[in-house]
């Protein structure tokens, strides 16, 4: 028990290292701990993932299951008064229809934030690979001024390579795959005025990565 704990321990550490600048979590302090991290499937292209996509402006959560995830996406609803949240797939709906007091499955445009599952994690640019496959559209994941993404460990992929080779396996021929992907990486940026970076021109102002671990077989 005692070499497990410290496995744990050391794993977290690293993970905490690798974020050298982490944007802070929208919880209270209490529920900003260290504990709520746990050992990713592939360990090294998660943190690489993390690194990256917090450099980007996102905002990173890892999660040891699905519950824990919705656990921390009630708390975030609650700490940001979001009267609306829009989901338009039906499995994550399935999940959150008894669990988000404000979860919205109609109107995108009267909604404060948007939840959207993804096709891959790419580690390497710290972005989601999305496509057509899923209900969210096109403009699921970039018309609300906030987008929530709930992926998964086993969706890593090192690179866009890898990630398209994943999506390949998965739907077993050309002519099955979407009909479009597009790669989201942080907050919407732009500096095309005097130079200066703005976010959330063109897109979010803030996304947010709930990676659960779906390694266990249990």
């Amino acid at each position: 028990m005692g070499s497990q704990i410290s496995k744990r321990e050391t794993i977290l550490n690293k993970i905490k290292q690798a974020l050298v600048n982490p944007v802070p979590l929208p919880f209270t302090a209490a529920n900003n701990r260290a504990d709520t991290l746990v050992m990713p499937l592939q360990q090294e292209v998660a943190i690489e993932f993390a690194e990256n996509f917090t450099e980007l402006q996102g905002k990173f959560v890892y999660c040891s299951n699905i519950n824990e995830a919705i656990h921390h996406l009630q708390q975030l609803v609650v700490v940001r008064k979001w009267q609306s949240v829009f989901c338009a797939e039906e499995k994550m709906i399935t999940l959150l229809q008894n669990q988000l007091a404000s979860l919205n499955v109609l109107s995108l445009a009267l909604s404060e934030a948007a939840i959207t599952t993804c096709d891959a994690l790419v580690a390497r640019t710290g972005s989601f690979l999305l496509s057509s496959a899923t209900s969210s559209g096109r403009t699921t994941s970039v018309y609300t001024p906030v987008h929530i993404c709930i992926a998964y460990t086993s969706q890593l992929a090192y690179d866009i390579k890898e990630a398209l080779q994943m999506l390949q396996q998965q739907y077993g021929h050309a002519d099955q795959m979407p009909s479009f992907f597009t790669l989201s990486s942080g907050p919407s940026r732009t500096a095309d005025i005097e130079k200066t970076l703005v976010v959330g021109v063109h897109g979010p102002k803030e996304v947010f990565c709930f990676l659960v671990d779906d390694s266990s077989t249990d």
